[in-house]
């Protein structure tokens, strides 16, 4: 079974803007299913493809299944199967020898930005970027499963 132990945290806007950054990858991501005990998606960047399926989250960690797909498949899955997608530019970043992955929401969810890093266990210690704000580990609102149901932009 594969596990995914990860913390989130808001990231300052302004302090992103002044950043410099690599060019963004453009993800489509479409969900079958968002209720609260799991998630199943299909996740697009252009290059690849993934079928993902994530347990409910205890204490920053879930079970998560993770399989490519072919881009074919997952370009006609999101347009003809998924009951809602999101879309947002995702760059990486790294900060004291760790990948941070940064989102950045488009169109409902438009003004949300979300760093994540993935950790080897729950109580490893990691050095937080000057451009990231508050942690929402564990706040419901901010999994991007939520946010096809409920949008940033609506609250």
């Amino acid at each position: 079974m594969g596990k995914e132990i990860e913390r989130k945290f808001l990231v300052n806007a302004e302090k992103w803007k002044a950043l410099e950054k690599p060019e963004p990858q453009l993800y489509r991501q479409g969900y079958f299913t968002t209720n609260p005990g799991k998630s199943i998606r299909i996740r697009n960047s252009g290059k690849k493809s993934y079928l993902t399926i994530k347990s409910e989250v205890a204490e920053m960690t879930r079970s998560e299944f993770e399989y490519e797909i072919p881009n074919d498949d997952a370009l006609e899955l999101l347009d003809k199967f998924c009951d809602a997608e999101l879309q947002k530019h995702r760059y990486i970043i790294f900060y004291n020898n760790k990948k941070w992955e940064i989102d950045v929401f488009l169109n409902e969810n438009q003004g949300l930005i979300i760093a994540e890093i993935e950790l080897l266990n729950p109580d490893e210690n990691i050095a937080l970027p000057d451009w990231v704000d508050e942690e929402v580990t564990g706040v419901e609102k901010y999994y991007n499963a939520r946010l096809v149901d409920e949008p940033f932009t609506r609250w």
